[in-house]
């Protein structure tokens, strides 16, 4: 090696060491649209910013619309850069963490000589935009970050090259118990609004009687009406077969709000028969919705279903939790790309 690139090194060495080294979030752009996927990116970048890194948030388009229309305002301090039209820094003390859903992207940037990450939400996805035969690991993925163990033991025996740590999702402060008494309303979060339309027609054709009680699409909204809606309502109906987490009920929970939901293809790890109303065959929703309502009129639901989902949802709303862990994971990281870089010296100078 010789000197001048000896010293290169070293200065990566020292980014490294100091927190220099910029990590780059891949982020979707959603248009606007609130989106669990992409506020875990930012609550990642917000708790990596605070503790002194240097976080990017890294869009594809220059007119990203970003998330100033459903998240708070302390995530703007985060820098952007867009991809469009410019030549993007990357040193090789740098990281790039890419959502699993950017495969595509992935075989853009394989050459690039920094680290590189997937953050996998959805198992769903880790194959939707990859050529057949190609995996991670022949891009230069060889880290995977996912949400739960569950979907790890699914990606791992999928992409057989990759090492994974999991890092919980944080629900955040906009979703608490309301003191007063909720109103007869009915939540609706579904994937696919088309779901949300079928519940609601079939529900008000089976079961007449009802009419009176409301449902409410609660997808579209910021965070914060979000909590404000889903606070109103005395219980919550949730389908999304391919989630990987399943966010939307544990926000239902610590809102108060019971759940009535589909189990998703791959069962998450907090869902039990006693802190929710967990429903295999979708066609029986409408029913189980109903059993719920009669119940609530005659003011039957045990009182054993709140104290398990404030349990429940007690492991995920520690938000000093949520940043040590990330501050510990990307630091672990950088330490990690540091050690390799100077055994390269080492081995120079011997």
């Amino acid at each position: 090696m010789d000197a001048s690139l000896n010293e290169k090194v070293k200065l990566s060495i020292q980014n490294l060491r100091d927190k220099k080294s910029r990590i780059y979030f891949l982020v979707q752009d959603t248009k606007g649209n609130a989106r669990a996927s992409v506020r875990l990116i930012y609550q990642m970048a917000k708790s990596l910013l605070d503790a002194g890194f240097n976080p990017i948030i890294l869009h594809e388009k220059n007119d990203y619309a970003g998330v100033v229309a459903w998240m708070d305002e302390e995530y703007m301090s985060i820098p952007h850069k867009s991809i469009e039209g410019q030549n993007l820094e990357i040193s090789p003390e740098d990281f790039i963490v890419i959502p699993e859903l950017f495969g595509f992207i992935m075989e853009q940037i394989k050459n690039l000589p920094c680290g590189k990450i997937v953050l996998t939400q959805n198992y769903s996805f880790i194959v939707e935009t990859l050529q057949p035969g190609q995996s991670w690991s022949q891009y230069g993925f060889l880290k995977c970050i996912t949400t739960t163990q569950k979907q790890q033991e699914y990606i791992e025996s999928v992409m057989r090259q990759c090492s994974f740590d999991i890092l919980k999702p944080l629900i955040t402060e906009n979703f608490y118990p309301k003191n007063l008494p909720p109103m007869p309303i009915i939540g609706v979060h579904t994937k696919e609004q088309s779901d949300t339309i079928n519940i609601i027609k079939t529900f008000y054709l089976k079961f007449p009687q009802y009419r009176w009680f409301t449902f409410r699409d609660l997808r579209g909204l910021s965070e914060k009406e979000f909590g404000n809606s889903l606070r109103e309502c005395f219980v919550s109906v949730w389908m999304d077969e391919q989630s990987g987490f399943g966010t939307f009920p544990l926000e239902s929970m610590a809102s108060g709000v019971p759940v009535i939901g589909k189990v998703p293809y791959i069962q998450p790890e907090w869902m039990d028969e006693n802190n929710g109303i967990w429903v295999t065959n979708p066609t029986l929703i409408c029913d189980f919705i109903a059993d719920f309502i009669q119940n609530w009129l005659e003011d039957n639901i045990k009182p054993e279903l709140y104290e398990n989902m404030k349990k429940t949802v007690e492991n995920y709303t520690n938000k000093q939790e949520f940043d040590t862990n990330v501050t510990t994971l990307f630091g672990e990281y950088l330490n990690v790309r540091a050690n390799s870089f100077e055994e390269q010296i080492s081995k120079t100078e011997e």
